[in-house]
């Protein structure tokens, strides 16, 4: 491990950066503001599913467990509608709103997102099994002979269709399942599930009386349905349209930095107006005919200026393969800001950073912009090869300016080891703590391939500090 650039002297500190000292934000206080926002939505996502229940059983579903048939049915419609609820609340947390995004980050809504599809898919499933169970107890058949009947029902073709894309989507995400597609491919499978929630809607209005007109389980399941709907209505297609029509980006300039690695440079009208912190990301979508049906999340690699921004691309497959030849002029489209891995999440004035690979690109951008005294930030900076130093005379120039520490690690992993750092370093005994001495009081930004991440991540862990001071960004999906 090399030390390329040393802080200036701590004593000898300018009247300037004394005066950012005596602004600095209080990160303890707006990490306990975020904390208990958090808190807050948490218990909404439980509080919407425990009041479908109980809206159920104050609405006359407690006098329906007077036998085993409508015992078995009436299980049946609580699974429905918590399941239910569940998806709706997937989509909520997949819709990108700004204030659950800026309260646990994008990364968090999506985990919290996945974690809940297979729990609502296995509900739903539960809903059918035990409606026909219920159905063929009640009139003496075989459950499976229910489904013609089921099946004759008002709307309830759409909410087998329903069933069978929801499993479709469920099934595509699967760690196993999802590595077999590409990102493009599973994105159009995974809209699927907005079809789906289209589908099933129908027949939980028109069949049985459970949600019978004029009842409050109805308004409830509908007002539920307008905020989920609404949100992706408005979050992820309206305000992104709207944007891009606001700022009218195209691209300037395509630069090759590294084979196979690329920075696009972007210009477009007021960009300080997206109001983009430095580690945020967008969703890019790029109209040529070849790459139009497809967006990519890519993180900034600077701060946009007035009339400028920039990105900076890897080629890892055919889509972002097609991205290092989009001509200049080509008009673009965008999401975001989204995520938090940027100052926004900080707790603590200390910073320790460290980025391996294309990792660098949101750690260059989010230095440039963070706020730290001299002397309270080290970064490290990870690498196999020389040819994979991204942006690091940059971060080193910026780290200068800013009076940090900047190490530098390049060369491949030991072998038989565990290792994220190199195999040299390994050998002569590096550690976190003797890089960051700092580092159970500071904020710890780490970004890279999972791999490589999940073992420096882990030895972070180890290493005892707080969970909320950990803030890692992943390039995968």
């Amino acid at each position: 491990m090399s030390t390329q650039v040393r802080p200036r002297a701590a004593t000898a500190r300018p009247r300037t950066a004394l005066a950012a000292v005596a602004t600095a934000p209080d990160y303890r206080r707006n990490f306990a503001r975020r904390a208990r926002l958090s808190d807050l939505l948490v218990v909404a996502l439980w509080a919407s599913g425990a009041a479908a229940a109980a809206l159920f059983l104050a609405s006359g579903g407690v006098d329906q467990f007077t036998s085993v048939a409508e015992t078995v049915t009436s299980i049946g419609i609580v699974s429905g509608l918590v399941g239910t609820d569940f998806i709706l609340v997937m989509l909520v947390l997949a819709a990108r709103i700004p204030l659950i995004d800026r309260t646990i980050g994008h990364d968090r809504a999506i985990a919290v997102h996945r974690s809940l599809g297979k729990p609502a898919l296995y509900l739903l499933l539960a809903h059918g099994a035990l409606l026909l169970t219920g159905y063929g107890l009640s009139s003496g058949i075989n459950p499976i002979a229910e489904i013609g009947p089921m099946l004759s029902l008002p709307d309830m073709p759409l909410a087998f269709i329903a069933l069978g894309l929801m499993i479709a989507v469920v099934v595509s995400s699967l760690i196993a399942v999802r590595r077999r597609f590409s990102y493009e491919g599973w994105h159009l499978v995974h809209l699927l599930s907005y079809v789906s929630v289209a589908f099933a809607l129908p027949h939980q209005l028109s069949v049985g009386g459970v949600l019978a007109d004029g009842t409050l389980q109805r308004v409830y399941w509908i007002a539920l349905y307008v905020v989920a709907l609404g949100s992706i209505v408005t979050f992820r297609f309206a305000e992104p349209l709207v944007s891009s029509l606001r700022h009218r980006m195209r691209v300037a300039a395509v630069t090759e930095i590294a084979p196979g690695v690329s920075t696009i440079q972007l210009a477009g009208n007021d960009l300080r107006g997206l109001e983009a912190s430095g580690g945020q990301f967008f969703i890019w979508r790029f109209w040529t005919p070849r790459t139009w049906w497809h967006s990519h999340p890519i993180s900034l690699s600077a701060i946009p200026t007035a009339s400028s921004a920039r990105i900076t691309v890897r080629n890892l497959g055919t889509g972002s393969a097609q991205l290092t030849t989009i001509p200049v002029g080509t008009r673009v489209s965008i999401e975001g800001p989204y995520g938090l891995f940027s100052d926004a999440a900080r707790t603590s004035p200390k910073l320790a950073i460290i980025a391996a690979g294309i990792g660098v690109t949101p750690v260059r951008a989010l230095l440039e912009q963070a706020s730290f005294a001299p002397g309270e930030a080290i970064i490290l900076l990870r690498a196999s090869t020389p040819e994979e130093t991204y942006h690091w005379d940059e971060i080193q120039a910026i780290a200068a300016a800013k009076g940090a520490t900047c190490y530098t690690m390049i060369g491949h992993r030991p072998r038989g080891v565990d290792s994220w750092m190199t195999a040299a370093d390994y050998e002569r005994g590096v550690t976190l703590q003797s890089a960051f001495p700092d580092l159970a009081d500071s904020d710890v930004f780490l970004c890279g391939p999972t791999m490589w991440l999940d073992l420096i991540e882990a030895d972070v862990h180890v290493s005892g500090i707080r969970p909320e001071q950990i803030h890692a960004e992943r390039f995968d999906w």
